[in-house]
């Protein structure tokens, strides 16, 4: 193995695909995922030589965005990816994008033909500044071998700091081969272009609280912001609804941000949401909704969404704040700063929960729950995907276990019948829907967490298109399990040729379970949770069963009560 350089001297001199090593040594990096070319393999020859930092070959480049992001949600900390030119960065998009529009912290790292090719349509050349300048939050081509080292640094910062990101840094291949100096991330000025407003207006907080002190019928809706806020901002929220009794709802991102066990917990709002979460969204007098979008998933129809209620909105990103739906107080920050200062400022008034204040509203959240509007009808014959996914719950719930999903139908049912008590153990594509995430994700999930249990709760659609990745998580002895609803169906389109999946999951050196009757499930979903190796579990669900309730488009949030599409009677979800 080659000697590392000594960095003792902030201007030691490297290589530039030494820099890039180290850099990411620096940067607190043990894992990146990515897929050789010939313009990124100088930084291959020197993983090679080195053991700090462990590659995860995937199969497809889009596989490697997907697993980073997994490995970032996860953990809290920068996913990494390293692509080549051309097709390599043209494949990256997609997870990329999906990144931009989650606030997932990644940094990816391209390369690119030599200096003296760029703009000649060169042999695996693109545009990649260009191409991805609209799915980045900030992107860099690197000319100089001695800029190499601080781009990369401020790339770390950029994609963590503010709302997070994807951030690329394109590296011709004459730069990784140069020599140049090196200066460690402390010896790096941050950039003056990019300084993240971390203060949050007091005013506006104080005006929070004095409507929170007087609401009679409160809900605070939360996000993904408070998730990727970190485990203070979680705790704050919590802290602040037990000071409250407001009842709290999530959007779809937003899922173990609140734990589900708790009395205060009315599920998920919006399109696929519970009745009492919809119904209290709309009849509230206050809402107080904290890093959350009010995208159409939540807010179907602006104009009528909520007419009655004053709206506290909190967003680190001042884009976000009434760029749907108009606030009364918009406060911009960190969820975790605004959540702190809401705990001091409501302990400042040293009141208890005013319950009888808040009674009849309770009341009213009540009734509304015993419409179970999650219940379905239970088969005997068949395995209805709610019961599944039941199942699964109460099979996992008592272990460490990570759930990522496709896109789909399989998507909207764990989110509704799995429940979640802490934050990042939920990873979903909520963004912009990618059909394919949740395999790949679920292998940067198992590697950031080697002892975990990490499922993939996909559908026989979406999983297909990223199946490859199953290749990677045997050769790098990853155990994912993924359980997948299989309906035959991609929602209105009938599918036709599916593979056999247990022989599929045998091919690629894992284990194929099927079950098709719900007195064999729970022996199943066991086998599946026992086995050491990646497992694919064919779970074979009713062909028509529908993702209920089901709020219509332009009527979850129409004037007066969104009326929900009627659910099947019977067991209660």
């Amino acid at each position: 193995m080659r000697p590392r350089h000594s960095i003792d001297t902030p201007r030691a001199q490297m290589t530039g695909a030494e820099i890039v090593l180290q850099a990411l040594r620096d940067n607190g990096v043990k894992h990146i995922f990515g897929y050789p070319g010939a313009a990124v393999l100088p930084i291959y020859d020197e993983l090679f030589q080195q053991e700090d930092i462990r590659h995860i070959l995937v199969r497809h480049e889009q596989g490697a965005g997907h697993a980073a992001e997994g490995y970032a949600r996860s953990t809290g900390k920068v996913g990494v990816m390293l692509v080549t030119s051309g097709p390599g960065v043209t494949n990256a998009i997609t997870p990329l994008q999906d990144a931009l529009m989650d606030s997932v912290p990644l940094v990816c790292l391209s390369g690119q033909v030599p200096t003296t090719l760029i703009g000649s349509d060169a042999f695996q050349e693109c545009d990649t500044v260009g191409i991805t300048r609209a799915c980045t939050k900030h992107n860099r081509l690197v000319n100089d071998v001695n800029e190499l080292a601080a781009v990369i640094h401020e790339a770390f910062r950029i994609a963590a700091s503010g709302r997070p990101g994807p951030v690329l840094v394109d590296m011709p291949k004459d730069v990784l081969f140069a020599s140049g100096s090196y200066a460690p991330p402390e010896a790096v000025a941050p950039r003056p272009s990019y300084q993240p407003d971390h203060s949050c207006g007091i005013r506006e907080i104080e005006a929070a609280i004095a409507l929170m002190a007087t609401a009679r019928r409160p809900v605070i809706c939360v996000g993904g912001g408070v998730i990727n806020s970190g485990p203070e901002a979680v705790n704050r929220l919590r802290e602040l609804v037990d000071l409250t009794d407001f009842p709290v709802t999530s959007t779809l991102m937003g899922l173990g941000a609140h734990p589900a066990s708790s009395p205060n917990w009315l599920k998920m709002a919006g399109l696929h949401g519970s009745h009492e979460a919809n119904m209290a969204m709309q009849d509230c007098d206050l809402m107080l909704c904290i890093g959350a979008r009010f995208d159409g998933g939540l807010a179907a129809d602006v104009d009528g969404f909520s007419p009655n209620s004053r709206k506290i909105q909190i967003d680190i990103d001042a884009a976000s704040l009434n760029k749907t739906v108009r606030a009364d107080i918009g406060i911009r920050g960190d969820a975790g700063d605004v959540l702190s200062e809401l705990v001091r400022l409501w302990r400042a008034l040293q009141r208890a929960p005013d319950r009888a204040r808040l009674a009849e509203w309770w009341s009213m959240i009540a009734g509304w729950r015993a419409r179970r509007s999650f219940s379905y009808a239970m088969r005997e014959d068949v395995i209805m995907p709610q019961y599944a996914i039941e199942r699964l719950y109460e099979l996992t719930k008592d272990r460490d276990t990570y759930i990522t999903t496709e896109v789909g139908r399989h998507q909207i049912w764990a989110a509704q019948y799995y429940g979640f008590e802490q934050p990042n153990r939920w990873m979903i594509s909520g963004g912009l829907g990618t059909m394919g995430y949740g395999l790949p994700a679920a292998l940067g999930v198992q590697i950031a967490n080697p002892g975990s249990l990490v499922i993939d709760i996909a559908g026989d659609a979406s999983v297909q298109m990223t199946m490859k990745e199953m290749s990677a998580a045997v050769q790098h002895n990853a155990p994912i399990k993924i359980f997948m609803l299989n309906n035959g169906d991609q929602g209105a389109v009938r599918l036709h040729g599916n593979p056999d999946f247990v022989k599929l999951a045998e091919a690629y050196g894992g284990h194929g379970i099927r079950c098709e009757r719900p007195a064999e499930l729970d022996d199943a979903i066991l086998e599946m949770i026992e086995v050491n190796k990646p497992v694919l579990f064919d779970c074979r669900v009713v062909e028509l069963a529908d993702r209920l309730p089901t709020i219509g488009a332009g009527r979850a949030t129409a004037g007066g009560h969104p009326r929900p599409s009627r659910p099947l009677r019977g067991t209660s979800g």
